[in-house]
């Protein structure tokens, strides 16, 4: 939009509707580039048409008062330039400027009257609303008004939107007679809708939520729909886009979730843009289920296509599976910098809980910062192969055309792999497979660029770290392909390179679905979400397929055959089982992901002959022999070694025993007895045993004691 200098330039506008508002007019910069308003010229008789007009605006319903005026006569001026006023008016809306809400800064009264015909009905209503225009009746021609608009949206000083029904903490006249909603019915039923589910379902949940607190009654029904549909209009009416430019946009939403917001470090010449991200309930959750268990992290997820890549930090749940507890935006994971938010993070789990402690970390990536997650978090870090399995069978799927060489080319790189604990010649091996298959142009192209370089760097952390078992391993994936589902659908291709758009979609969308999956499996309740809850990880669906189900080469192992639960007559055929670099061609196998039938199969290789152990469990199996080659003679290493050693079977034990025995029958063998120090008391009833033995010859005395000292402070008081 070019700018004018003069009013002159100003095109004249009149919309042939009897109301009008300023969307239907077109808007010109009047001034110069330093400073500059937007306006437009309408007919002096057309003015009082298009207040009408505004105050009828649908998102934000208003009535706009006279904040000042000041008149000329014709005559009193001798010269004058072109925008000059013979009346001018500016109208502000009656939602404002005072604010008289909550935390609102009250300003002084004014010293002069004003024409209040038009106000709003209460001062109580007034919430520091900024959107106001002047009129001014141009004085070189009085038949014509120029409207100024100063402030367009109906926000606050803070850039909120603060009434109407876009305004989440609006309260009408009827609020004392609205039924209580605590805040998990409120997740609920915005998670519900966030998700998609029809409004008569929603309100149906709604209504028997809110009758748990006052009964039944047809005034609660009619005000829990009211509700409903208000919440449903606000949700579906909101936007990412706080503002046009998305810095000032995510500035926005940083003041108005402060709560949300465990680190923010804006964008300089010497620090990166880093946001953190933590709602009250994911708070919850790290600290419920990541105390005293694993911690892992989804790494750079969105690298190539969000502005800013993605850190999630996830714990696991009674169910294991992968819960986000927090999320990250930034570019830079520099040392200096995850530091930073990694400290922030911790100290609010301990705000919650002091003692708050993970008992390992989990990372996906071999190029993160170990030592620095060793360091902050205080326990032993875990590595998972999900990312490099996921990422090598995508693109032999993708640039191989034979099944075969597919089946092959996962199989040597597996082989590869495995090799890293048996002492062969790793650069050999690698020299002698792309040999092998020098005719695979396209996969061996991104072979090369893509991990050649690095892939020592990978196996050497999985040589010196613990690797993560195929359940953990798979609900990492899990959650990262629920992600890439949410973010990367077609119809958000336009908004990836934007920050607010991202955490507009976190917050909502991905936080509610994570919340009503919990909610459904904890309360038993919608039945349909927890099936589909409990059935998201490939482990819990490997868990409903029978042993019968599945037949085993004899004679090398070469492969499986796992038989469809769906289909009786369809068979997925599993090559290299056993293996965590196993081949299925199932569909879900074919898009890089853990299947069903590879963990199912895998599961029965461990009690076979002849089928080498899983890459967790060969791991383990390495730790422990370790422990035990270090001491080379009769010295304190040795003894220090076995005392490493049987801390560690003796956690393992018990760890088994839990899992495995009755909670109760480990209680009655522990060595110590709990006992009751003093008996329990009823509300309203006497207890029937004393907290001391009744032949105590102090124990009456001690109760006058009491007494005296109840009566002793009585009198004091009056």
């Amino acid at each position: 939009m070019a700018i004018v200098e003069s009013v002159r330039k100003v095109p004249l506008q009149d919309p042939s509707e009897e109301e009008f508002c300023a969307s239907d007019l077109t808007w010109t910069k009047l001034g110069n580039a330093e400073h500059h308003d937007e306006v437009a010229l309408i007919p002096y008789d057309r003015v009082d048409a298009f207040i009408i007009g505004e105050c009828s605006n649908v998102e934000c319903p208003t009535r706009f008062h006279i904040e000042r005026t000041k008149k000329r006569v014709i005559g009193s001026l001798k010269e004058y330039k072109d925008d000059e006023y013979l009346e001018y008016r500016k109208y502000w809306c009656s939602f404002g400027p005072e604010n008289y809400g909550e935390g609102g800064g009250i300003l002084p009264s004014r010293r002069h009257r004003l024409n209040t015909r038009n106000r709003a009905a209460r001062p109580q209503s007034m919430r520091g609303c900024t959107c106001h225009f002047v009129v001014k009746r141009l004085y070189a021609r009085p038949s014509l008004a120029l409207i100024i608009y100063k402030e367009r949206r109906h926000v606050n000083m803070s850039g909120f939107v603060c009434h109407g029904p876009l305004d989440r903490d609006a309260i009408g006249p009827g609020a004392k007679k609205i039924p209580y909603i605590c805040n998990e019915i409120q997740q609920q039923t915005m998670s519900m809708i966030y998700l998609g589910i029809p409004e008569e379902n929603i309100l149906e949940k709604h209504i028997e939520g809110i009758e748990r607190y006052c009964g039944s009654n047809s005034k609660v029904n009619s005000l829990a729909s009211q509700y409903v549909h208000k919440l449903g209009m606000i949700i579906k009416r909101s936007t990412h886009e706080l503002d046009l430019d998305d810095q000032a946009s995510i500035s926005m939403w940083i003041e108005r979730n402060r709560k949300s917001v465990f680190f923010h470090q804006d964008t300089s010449e010497s620090d990166a843009f880093i946001l953190g991200i933590q709602t009250e309930w994911q708070l919850q959750q790290m600290v419920r289920f990541g105390h005293r268990s694993i911690v892992a992290a989804d790494s750079t997820f969105g690298i190539k296509r969000l502005k800013y890549p993605l850190f999630t930090l996830v714990v696991f749940d009674s169910r294991q599976h992968a819960l986000p507890v927090a999320w990250v935006i930034t570019r830079s994971f520099a040392k200096p910098d995850m530091s930073k938010w990694l400290k922030a993070l911790i100290d609010q789990a301990r705000s919650i809980e002091p003692d708050w402690k993970a008992s390992g970390f989990l990372i996906d990536d071999a190029a993160s910062e170990i030592d620095l997650f060793r360091e902050i978090f205080g326990c032993p870090v875990l590595f998972s192969l999900w990312r490099v399995r996921r990422s090598w069978l995508r693109n032999i799927v993708k640039k191989c055309s034979n099944i075969e060489v597919q089946r092959e080319i996962f199989k040597r790189l597996g082989t590869i792999v495995y090799s890293i604990w048996d002492g062969s010649n790793i650069s050999l091996a690698l020299e002698q497979f792309m040999m092998d298959f020098v005719d695979q142009t396209a996969f061996m192209e991104y072979f090369r660029a893509s991990w050649v370089p690095k892939l020592e760097m990978w196996l050497s952390t999985m040589r010196n770290y613990p690797l993560a078992s195929q359940e953990a391993s798979g609900a990492l994936e899990s959650y990262h392909v629920k992600l890439k589902a949410k973010l990367f659908d077609d119809s958000h291709l336009g908004a990836l390179q934007r920050v607010d758009w991202l955490v507009h979609k976190l917050t909502t969308e991905l936080h509610s679905s994570y919340w009503l999956d919990r909610y459904a499996d904890e309360s038993d309740s919608f039945q349909n979400v927890k099936e589909e809850y409990i059935a998201s990880t490939s482990w819990h669906r490997a868990l409903q397929i029978p042993n019968s189900a599945v037949t085993v080469d004899d004679k090398n192992h070469l492969f499986a055959k796992v038989v469809s639960q769906k289909d009786s007559s369809l068979t997925h055929l599993v090559w290299n089982p056993g293996s965590e670099f196993a081949f299925c061609d199932c569909l879900w196998s074919m898009q890089g992901n853990i299947c069903k039938h590879v963990i199912k199969v895998n599961m029965i290789c461990e009690n076979l002959q002849g089928c080498q152990p899983s890459m967790s469990f060969r791991s383990f199996e390495e730790a422990l022999m370790d422990l035990w080659r270090k001491p080379v003679d009769d010295s304190f290493a040795l003894d220090l070694s076995l005392a490493w050693t049987q801390q560690m079977l003796d956690q393992v034990q018990k760890l088994v025993e839990l899992n495995n025995t009755d909670i109760g029958t480990v209680v009655n063998n522990m060595p110590m007895k709990w006992v009751s120090k003093k008996g329990r008391t009823y509300t309203g009833k006497r207890s029937s045993t004393l907290a001391l033995p009744p032949n105590n010859s102090n124990s009456k005395s001690l109760v006058v004691h009491k007494k005296n000292r109840k009566r002793k402070r009585l009198s004091r008081l009056t």
